[in-house]
């Protein structure tokens, strides 16, 4: 497991740190069912034999995510952030869905890299299932960007979203709140959503 779960020199030069260690949670817990949760051989396993949610201890505001994920087939799942109400991830974390999207022709916005109902990644970035994926989360104010294997599939201003469930160009979302008035720190999740899937290299840098 050489170089799994460790600092480049030029992430420590950026101010990057560990969120997970590669052999605890240390760092992490549970909404419900921590026992959908363990690590193996340097990898943070979601079992997916359950549903609820892992989140950091700690919070964050503006700030570089890196991490790498690779699903069983079928996998649905997200990365949270700036989630404030841990009783109600939905609505108070924004989320760069995960799911096994890999076939999709036309992106929608659950698809994989999408902001989660808010912003359709602009292509099919993501890798079959069972294969890893990289994904970064820069927010930096109101500016949200996703990054999916090396490429740049959201860009998003959330303070274009003034309206409880209604998106810019008018569509609908399922959300019950106005994303610009939503506060920008909150904890970084992981979503159990019922489907396997493994973690590893998971970095921040805040700004």
């Amino acid at each position: 497991m050489n170089g799994l779960n460790v600092l480049t020199e030029e992430e420590r030069r950026h101010g990057f740190r560990l969120l997970f260690d590669g052999s605890t949670l240390n760092g992490w817990a549970a909404t419900k069912h921590p026992e959908g949760w363990l690590v193996r051989d340097g990898l943070l396993v979601c079992k997916g034999e359950s549903d609820g949610y892992l989140h950091t201890t700690g919070t964050f505001e503006n700030f570089v995510l890196r991490l790498e994920y690779r699903t069983a087939p079928k996998t649905n799942s997200g990365i949270f952030f700036r989630w404030t109400d841990l009783a109600d991830p939905v609505h108070t974390g924004l989320e760069m869905q995960i799911w096994d999207t890999y076939d999709q022709t036309e992106m929608a916005k659950n698809s994989s890299g999408a902001l989660y109902d808010l912003v359709a990644p602009s292509v099919n970035a993501v890798r079959p299932a069972g294969e890893w994926n990289e994904a970064t989360v820069e927010c930096d104010g109101s500016l949200v960007r996703l990054t999916l294997n090396g490429t740049v599939v959201v860009e998003a201003d959330i303070d274009r979203w003034t309206e409880p469930g209604r998106n810019p160009d008018g569509t609908a979302n399922k959300f019950k709140y106005a994303w610009r008035d939503r506060p920008r720190r909150g904890h970084i999740g992981l979503q159990d959503h019922g489907g396997y899937i493994e973690f590893r290299n998971v970095k921040v840098a805040e700004r």
